[in-house]
């Protein structure tokens, strides 16, 4: 990953952020997952940060993002549980049964230059959908 130049400023701010539905359940699969897959890359193509690696497994998802300085890892969770949660649960109305898609808890890590190829090579791994 290249560091970020902009005005006053040089920058590489990395998460590596991991979250769950609700009690494990494995419903990230099939149709959901690849819907989940969008809404995760549309969100952060319209707030600006590059997705390094995204992994969606039947029970957790795997998300390796570049931010700006000024964004918080809450912020980044905050903006991709909501708009996953609400979108997922109107197109499959089996969702609908959790009383909410995901858990608050959440893995977050930051990630230099050194281990992002570390991290990016773990998350690519991991078996999709």
């Amino acid at each position: 990953m290249d560091y970020i130049r902009d005005e006053h400023r040089v920058h590489l701010i990395v998460y590596h952020l991991v979250f769950c539905p609700a009690r494990r359940k494995k419903i990230l699969v099939g149709q959901v997952a690849i819907d989940c897959d969008k809404l995760i890359r549309a969100k952060c193509d319209e707030k600006g940060w590059t997705i390094a690696e995204l992994a969606i497994q039947p029970d957790h998802v795997h998300l390796f993002v570049q931010v700006y300085p000024a964004t918080a890892c809450t912020e980044v969770l905050k903006e991709v549980k909501g708009v996953t949660s609400r979108e997922l649960r109107k197109r499959h109305a089996h969702l609908l049964k959790l009383p909410s898609l995901w858990t608050r808890s959440y893995f977050a890590a930051t990630a230099g230059n050194v281990s992002a190829a570390t991290i990016a090579k773990y998350i690519a791994a991991q078996t999709g959908f």
